[in-house]
């Protein structure tokens, strides 16, 4: 009898096990991406709490984040899959500016292994220093970024200072050390249903676009671009109070038609010192956090706290 090649079976065989490795390749899953550090738009975690202003005080800066259920009483990160925004005014009025920073920086880090995340944001004492307005710098303030910046040369614009005031200049002017970091944060950020900003989002901003502005604020804070023109004056989003100031009608009216074209349900805002404490208006609708806690105003730490469609204030 004429013996069978064995050719065909081999080839199918060989067909077989291809297959398989497809089928094998096309059901493993696909691995999740990191989640872009420069995003304007995140998912909802399970629970956020928002920190305001600070200006440069470290002990209410952790008192604080202790409130939130963030840092033990070793700075070492204990909130889980809890979301922090502070937003902006870690500088000026106080002297531990940097030591605040890089405080928010390792526990960003810490975080981030654990399923949480701190985002910080630039509020206009942050652009300020940008731009040298140095107004509100305190003597502690400058001496403070003695060892961030090392001035090897002294330009025209430096020499017009006295020396213990140029490495923080030479730090914050964009295109510095510190100013590159400053470039990290946003100047906007929706968390979930959340809008967060240092002043206030106003429909011109919502017509720019939140991820452009940002971009704009980063690509200045790089030493990239020119200035933008709209981070300063009234109208600016880290300058402006009409939201935060007891808003009328009118604001309230305008805020709706922000957030409705940002798809969110509420806001949240620092810069202007709340008397009583974290206060909500329009209907719960804008949430103000700048409680005046650190040192410079005498405050007391408080936090605000949002878990799905409940926000309150924890002290």
């Amino acid at each position: 009898m004429r013996e069978r090649s064995p050719l065909p079976s081999l080839l199918a065989g060989l067909a077989a096990l291809a297959l398989g490795a497809c089928t094998f390749e096309s059901s493993r899953p696909e691995p999740t991406p990191d989640p872009d550090p420069y995003a304007t738009r995140f998912e909802a975690p399970a629970r956020v709490v928002a920190i305001g202003d600070l200006h440069g005080d470290l002990s209410a800066a952790r008192a604080a984040l202790r409130l939130a259920g963030a840092i033990d009483s070793l700075d070492r990160w204990i909130g889980g899959g809890l979301v922090v925004v502070q937003t902006g005014d870690i500088l000026d009025r106080g002297d531990e500016e940097e030591a605040i920073f890089r405080l928010f920086e390792d526990l960003g880090q810490q975080a981030e292994g654990v399923g949480g995340a701190v985002h910080v944001l630039n509020g206009n004492h942050e652009l300020m220093n940008a731009y040298v307005d140095y107004r509100y710098v305190t003597d502690g303030g400058w001496t403070d970024f003695e060892d961030v910046a090392d001035v090897v040369t002294v330009d025209s614009f430096l020499a017009t200072l006295e020396p213990h005031q140029r490495a923080r200049a030479q730090a914050l002017r964009p295109g510095g050390e510190f100013a590159r970091l400053l470039a990290e944060n946003n100047t906007f950020l929706i968390v979930g249903q959340t809008l967060f900003t240092h002043g206030g989002v106003l429909p011109e901003h919502v017509d720019f676009g939140l991820e452009w502005m940002n971009e704009r604020v980063r690509a200045w804070l790089r030493g990239e671009e020119p200035q933008p023109e709209w981070i300063r004056g009234d109208l600016s989003p880290v300058w402006n109070r009409l939201y935060s100031d007891a808003p009328d009608l009118a604001a309230c009216d305008t805020l709706t038609m922000v957030l409705e074209g940002l798809d969110a349900e509420r806001i949240v805002v620092g810069h202007t010192i709340q008397d009583a404490g974290i206060t909500s208006y329009c209907g719960g609708r804008v949430w103000c956090i700048d409680v005046g806690m650190a040192e410079h105003y005498g405050g007391r730490p408080e936090v605000l706290e949002i878990r799905g469609d409940a926000v309150r204030g924890l002290r």
